[in-house]
């Protein structure tokens, strides 16, 4: 298996790519510690595998992420984060991660994932299953509340909730800010709901942003 390895943090990369080393079977072809440097390290390189931290300088994991699954979508990426979060990790998912795992877990873990994802399983660590599980149990308890949208507000709605900025809403949709202002105070109004958070987060757990 060809792996490229993302991190910002020099001392956390050289224990990830020791551990990786140790693992039968395992190429580390290249190391990065930049979004952008990830993307282009993976378009040059052509991995297996891409083991990716979401907090970097630049460019984000999550964007470094959404351009690699974009280009090469035979890829697969395992998030490496300490966060934990159902928006985190199904954001992650969302964006065509295959993997999600959490930096404090066992080391062990490592060969597990690379196991999995190139059966064509999705693996989580357990800490986030639970709340993955967790999250899609809740969503159902809800919807009430979310019906009470029009269709242009559900599609704002669900802009915001993948990290949408007023402006880049408004040249999707073709509108402009100050009328997404005026659809999110609406949304905000109706779901009783206060700042952009916590409306990202409530799209999130309650499905309105599929995963």
């Amino acid at each position: 298996m060809r792996v490229v390895l993302v991190d910002d943090h020099r001392l956390v990369r050289a224990g990830l790519a020791a551990l990786l080393r140790d693992i039968p079977g395992v190429d580390l072809v290249a190391e990065a510690g930049t979004g952008e440097e990830a993307v282009a390290i993976v378009a040059e390189t052509k991995p297996d595998v891409v083991f990716l931290d979401l907090v970097m300088p630049g460019a984000s994991g999550f964007e470094a992420l959404a351009q690699i699954c974009d280009r090469q979508p035979e890829v697969k990426v395992i998030v490496l984060s300490m966060h934990s979060s159902e928006e985190h990790v199904l954001r992650a998912l969302r964006l065509g991660a295959a993997g999600y795992m959490l930096k404090d877990g066992a080391p062990e873990e490592l060969a597990m994932a690379l196991t999995a994802v190139m059966q064509g399983e999705m693996w989580l660590s357990p800490a986030v299953s639970k709340k993955v599980v967790a999250a899609y149990v809740e969503r159902g308890g809800d919807k009430e509340r979310v019906s009470l949208l029009t269709a242009r507000q559900n599609r704002v709605l669900k802009l915001i909730a993948e990290g949408m900025s007023t402006k880049e809403i408004g040249v999707h949709l073709g509108l402009s800010a100050k009328t997404i202002e005026t659809h999110r105070a609406q949304i905000m109004a109706k779901l009783d709901i206060h700042d952009v958070a916590s409306l990202a987060r409530y799209a999130v757990r309650y499905g309105i942003v599929p995963l």
